[in-house]
């Protein structure tokens, strides 16, 4: 009965060694490129409406 464990034991170990998984990383060739278009309209906008709130309040009979 022993015998037949361990025999079982190694022919696990045999089968189990001969699936070894390999994982390679390799560097890409070419530079990886991130496309960041990110829009910044509402930014620009409280700019303006900021220069245009002063540009009222200093000039009151531009309208």
């Amino acid at each position: 009965m022993k015998t037949a464990h361990i025999g079982l034991f190694l022919a696990a170990t045999l089968l189990f060694g001969a699936c070894r998984h390999q994982v390679e990383v390799i560097a890409p060739k070419e530079p990886i490129q991130i496309n960041l278009a990110i829009k910044i309209d509402q930014e620009v906008r409280v700019r303006l409406e900021q220069d245009i709130e002063s540009l009222i309040a200093n000039n009151p009979d531009l309208f």
